[in-house]
């Protein structure tokens, strides 16, 4: 719980300051900060999700919410489609998250859709989207309780989780009234995209990006075991702190119902186990300005995988290939 008072207490202070401050030279470094800050309540949420916050499920629930609903997250749509991309985590078809696309349904897709999804900023902007109208070829959305990602026996968890989103959403507009659409968006909506960005970079780079092609699979092919461990570590730097160290992503998948605050001396013990399947990350300065060379390298080759196959690696479009190669 001291977390959440952390860091509910530095976004309150960082809000604070920048009202007093109110120049354009200190709001970008509010933004960045307080951007982070809103991550840094997703990944508590996110905990929550797991069941791993608190052994009293609605704890659990109650911290969520209010974490969650406070960055526009619908908590329990969020927290069941979650939990369906852990437990189908590097399946082509059935993972919920970044999933690759098979080449017949890239195909279908409009050029002007293909070059969005590959071409930066867009992809790092992609998270609200996604919990409208989820992925392409998948329908369905994470507010809506007859949506295809839930059970019957989950509506009354949708509706209060999208309820609270709306009563944040009520919050925000009668702010703007008061205080000025302006000032909400220096307070508020930008920090907010940052937020989205670093939602966005992190979880694409958590199953992304690796210098050597990892598989995904479909069928007898797929396992439990063989899902997680396509999955990546990655340092963060200094702020590996302020993520959680959600960075020790590895284990966190193959035993998601460790707390953040045991992930790293789980991934020291799990490491010898793990053995040669275990990909040790590229190891950060200060910030993770290494990871903006992987995000940029699998965008322009990580494009489908076949429409065949058991055991299948991403192929490369070679028109956003050269679109990327001429745009940097």
């Amino acid at each position: 719980m001291s977390y959440v008072v952390r860091d509910v207490v530095v976004v309150l202070a960082l809000a604070a300051a920048a009202a007093r401050l109110d120049s354009w030279l200190a709001w970008p470094v509010y933004w960045a900060a307080q951007g982070t800050m809103f991550w840094a309540l997703f990944v508590l949420g996110h905990d929550c999700g797991h069941g791993s916050f608190s052994n009293n499920t609605k704890l659990n629930s109650v911290v969520g919410h209010i974490l969650h609903s406070s960055i526009l997250v619908p908590y329990n749509g969020w927290r069941i489609s979650h939990r369906t991309h852990h437990q189908n985590h590097g399946h082509v078809e059935n993972d919920e998250s970044w999933h690759p696309l098979p080449e017949k349904l890239y195909r279908s897709l409009d050029s002007s859709t293909r070059k969005l999804r590959f071409a930066l900023p867009f992809p790092m902007l992609a998270y609200p989207f996604y919990l409208w109208s989820r992925s392409p070829g998948k329908s369905g959305s994470h507010f809506h309780p007859s949506s295809d990602l839930f059970q019957p026996n989950e509506k009354k968890d949708i509706l209060t989780s999208t309820a609270c989103w709306l009563a944040m959403a009520g919050l925000l507009a009668g702010l703007t009234i008061v205080m000025g659409p302006l000032q909400m968006l220096k307070l508020y909506g930008v920090p907010y995209w940052i937020f989205v960005m670093w939602l966005d970079f992190v979880t694409y780079l958590h199953h992304h990006g690796h210098n050597d092609k990892l598989p995904w699979y479909r069928g007898k092919a797929w396992s439990y075991l063989r899902g997680g461990l396509t999955t990546l570590d990655r340092d963060y730097g200094w702020l590996n702190n302020i993520h959680h160290d959600i960075g020790t992503h590895v284990v966190h998948h193959l035993f998601p119902q460790i707390p953040h605050y045991h992930l790293v001396e789980a991934t020291e013990a799990a490491k010898p186990v793990l053995g040669k399947y275990y990909r040790e990350p590229d190891k950060s300065g200060p910030f993770p300005f290494h990871l903006f060379g992987a995000l940029a390298q699998s965008l322009k080759r990580d494009h489908y995988v076949s429409d065949t196959g058991d055991i299948l690696y991403y192929q490369t479009d070679p028109k956003i290939a050269g679109d990327a190669q001429t745009s940097g």
